[in-house]
């Protein structure tokens, strides 16, 4: 029979016996005595907490001891740490998606051991951009006339509505209004930019005609989501790009697209279904275009946005994108992923394109070797 919760708490060392039994302990001898106490207060802590919970009897001494140890032991250990992937999924967010390549890593340690020309123009010696060592290689990669790189591609989406029509309405498809990871809807994310959501069409079905009867004096923004998370199938109809551009300029209302993955390359020779390729919608003449570094580019976490200059330089001068702007890591490993792409070694070096395209057989034999190995 379980104790009554008073007594049971009684039962328990105080801080000081705990400590006491833990002094001698070798594998303590480098803990000091302040950093020892605190760990004793939180195993402790962490026993109360259970003992009235689950109306139990508290564990002995030596057990809670043997915890404080175990406790020493773990925050010995970096909270971040290198996994195995065995899932069989390359991008896999919880395991921290894309793998950067070698040049990439080398490049991080570059930078991040000696100071650098971060916002120093070399040629002139005066302050630069951060953006300019990254823009003109996604220029030429893209074929758009302007790009700036924000912390991630929620933040790129953010900015982009928050620049372009805050006060005013969004004009997307009810079928594009997604959730990805975590809770992200595209709704919420619109509605912190203070932009006003009009949605148009139906789950299944979106005509021009409905963005169309849709824009008024308060558009500020026609916004089309690549659906990469999911897909309807069956009695659907949606707008190409190329579409939606011609009536955005028709009628004075820009264009975005947030491509979400975002790929530069087209991997249907690999095996994959299509999928929308970021030059092939800038070439369509979406003003804006928003993608991932961290998918299918193989590169650090980071929001890219391309598109038109005019447009690009009103995003880069918002407040907000200083509270959003990449740091020099990012920027060293995403010019050193851009610069693979540029080569034409992307599909060989960037690991996740390598692993996506690795032929089966390939793969077949690796897991063979791997069984083999584990007996």
């Amino acid at each position: 029979m379980s104790p009554e919760p008073a007594a049971a708490l009684r039962a328990l060392p105080s801080v000081d016996q705990l400590v006491r039994r833990l002094a001698d302990r070798a594998e303590l001898a480098k803990v000091s005595r302040g950093r020892l106490t605190a760990l004793v207060r939180e195993t402790l802590d962490a026993e109360r907490q259970r003992v009235l919970a689950e109306r139990a009897a508290p564990a002995d001494a030596e057990a809670l001891a043997a915890r404080v140890v175990a406790r020493v032991a773990h925050a010995g250990l970096f909270s971040l740490r290198p996994l195995i992937n065995a899932t069989g999924v390359v991008l896999h967010t919880n395991l921290g998606r894309a793998l950067l390549s070698r040049q990439a890593r080398e490049r991080l340690e570059a930078v991040a051991s000696a100071y650098s020309n971060l916002e120093l123009d070399l040629a002139t010696k005066e302050r630069g951009s951060r953006y300019g060592h990254v823009e003109a290689l996604l220029r030429q990669l893209t074929g758009a006339e302007a790009a700036l790189v924000v912390n991630n591609n929620a933040a790129a989406v953010l900015l982009a509505l928050e620049t372009l029509a805050h006060g005013k309405e969004v004009v997307v498809s009810r079928g594009e209004l997604i959730e990805i990871g975590g809770e992200f809807r595209i709704p919420d994310i619109m509605l912190r930019s203070g932009a006003v959501l009009r949605e148009v069409g139906t789950t299944n079905r979106t005509h021009l005609r409905d963005y169309a009867e849709a824009i008024g004096a308060s558009t500020g923004l026609l916004l089309k989501v690549h659906t990469s998370n999911y897909r309807v199938v069956g009695f659907t109809a949606d707008v190409a790009s190329r579409e939606l551009v011609a009536l955005g300029r028709e009628r004075g209302v820009p264009v975005m697209e947030d491509l979400g993955s975002g790929s530069l390359l087209d991997l249907r020779p690999y095996g994959f279904p299509y999928e929308p390729t970021v030059p092939e919608t800038v070439a369509a003449g979406v003003d804006l275009v928003s993608f991932s570094g961290d998918k299918l580019l193989g590169g650090p976490q980071a929001g890219i946005v391309v598109g038109r200059r005019e447009v690009l330089a009103r995003l880069e001068k918002n407040p907000w994108n200083r509270a959003l702007r990449i740091d020099k890591f990012t920027i060293a490993g995403l010019e050193a992923t851009l610069a693979a792409y540029e080569a034409g070694t992307a599909l060989r070096t960037v690991p996740t394109l390598a692993m996506l395209t690795e032929p089966l057989a390939a793969v077949r034999g690796r897991a063979r070797s791997v069984l083999r190995r584990l007996g």
